[in-house]
């Protein structure tokens, strides 16, 4: 099966959805520390599947040995395979020495991985003075080439947000422009689609730009992405979870409920019925917020309407701005079938992701928006020092490629690998 390297891998989300398929995972290279050790966790989990000795992650993740314990079942050069680095031209060499000793006599098939989104996002540059330009995130682009130069893999898979067709650069052209260019020179050919994570198995309305490349010139490359629909509401990524209020629940795990539903099998987030999840734990939230939460939850579920910020109760509202982001308290409509795109804000509040049921009155918890994005229930996220974090987790989970997307995008390229030589 095809290998890959896997840059700016953040918590793996792409890179699990390729592993999914049936690719072999040579490194990640990751700036992140907390989702560094998430990659290593999640490598030391497939690595203990393989060896039929899983019984040592449930010991893991419920607490009966610490990290240092766990990591010590795995070889070494599974840990090793994560490159917690941020790349740059002083970091570069340092991570092809270290990329080169782990490919070792093989070509690397496949490079994969977008650069953080930030600049090139139109929520980033609308909040910015300098509307990014001038960022040196616009560029990363450029140390993604020197892989391509180094390695030559066959193809590349390059995924980032739909900002990235209208970013310009301080001369007035398109960072994309650009960015293709220099692959050009690389000698790749490359096409786009803009696709939208809804039309791959995801519960979610995520669009995003997935650029690929091939090695040599080709047009028409582009494979044929099957779409899949799943016949279900946004309700089902919650029934079986454990009801709890804002605050409740715990990041240890816990069983969920019994399932009769098809969509969590087919999706790859369950394993089996009452499979035991983490992180489903709820942020707490003040008294006024609740009762915001309430009149947002009510109104969609008698009405099906969203509730704008200046038609909450005066004694509610406590911002001056009433003239934009007038939708800040958003439900997750579990009666659609997909929700609005998770995104790593709600690593600060929860107030764009309020979960439909009135009775739990709360912001959904990092495992709902873990399955939102579609990653497994046994998908543990990680923190620096090895105590749970709920914000860590929830940063990691928005920022994340859906799975469900990225293991249909690997399953189309799977086939083409024999194609290019």
């Amino acid at each position: 099966m095809p290998n890959f390297l896997d840059l700016f891998a953040g918590a793996g989300g792409l890179s699990e959805g390729f592993l999914r398929a049936g690719y072999k995972a040579i490194a990640h290279v990751e700036m992140d520390v907390a989702a560094c050790y998430t990659l290593k966790t999640r490598m030391a989990y497939h690595w203990l599947e393989a060896h039929n000795q899983l019984d040592i992650y449930t010991q893991y993740l419920t607490r009966n040995i610490s990290r240092n314990q766990f990591y010590e079942y795995i070889p070494q050069d599974i840990l090793d395979s994560v490159l917690n680095y941020e790349i740059s031209t002083e970091t570069l060499p340092a991570i092809f020495e270290k990329v080169d000793a782990l490919i070792g006599e093989e070509s690397l098939d496949l490079i994969i991985g977008g650069p953080p989104c930030q600049a090139y996002s139109l929520a980033g540059r609308s909040r910015s003075e300098t509307r990014m330009i001038g960022d040196q995130r616009n560029y990363l682009y450029r140390h993604y080439a020197e892989f391509l130069r180094r390695y030559h893999p066959r193809y590349f898979v390059f995924e980032n947000v739909m900002g990235l067709l209208s970013a310009k650069d301080e001369d007035g052209t398109l960072h994309f422009d650009n960015m293709r260019a220099l692959f050009k020179e690389c000698g790749y050919s490359t096409e786009f689609r803009p696709l939208n994570a809804s039309n791959f198995g995801v519960l979610q309305n995520r669009k995003r730009i997935i650029l690929i490349g091939v090695r040599g010139e080709h047009r028409g490359f582009y494979p044929e992405i099957p779409e899949v629909h799943p016949n279900c509401l946004v309700n089902e990524i919650f029934c079986d979870l454990p009801t709890i209020p804002a605050g409740g629940g715990v990041v240890e795990p816990v069983p969920t409920k019994h399932y009769k539903g098809q969509y969590l099998y087919e999706s790859g987030i369950k394993n089996y019925d009452t499979e035991p999840v983490t992180f489903h734990q709820a942020r707490p939230h003040i008294a006024q917020d609740l009762e915001i939460y309430r009149i947002v939850v009510d109104t969609w579920n008698r009405f099906g309407t969203r509730v704008s910020y200046p038609d909450l109760p005066e004694n509610l509202r406590t911002h001056q701005n009433t003239k934009s982001f007038l939708d800040r308290f958003k439900v997750v409509a579990g009666n659609l079938p997909y929700a609005q795109t998770i995104v790593a804000h709600i690593a600060r509040d929860g107030h764009y992701f309020i979960h439909p049921d009135i009775t739990q009155n709360r912001s959904l918890t990092p495992r709902e928006a873990a399955r939102i994005q579609t990653f497994p229930d046994n998908y543990y996220f990680e923190s620096k020092k090895g105590v749970p974090s709920r914000t860590l987790a929830y940063k990691q989970i928005g920022n994340a490629v859906p799975v469900c997307l990225a293991y249909h995008i690997a399953m189309a390229l799977i086939n083409r690998f024999d194609e290019v030589n």
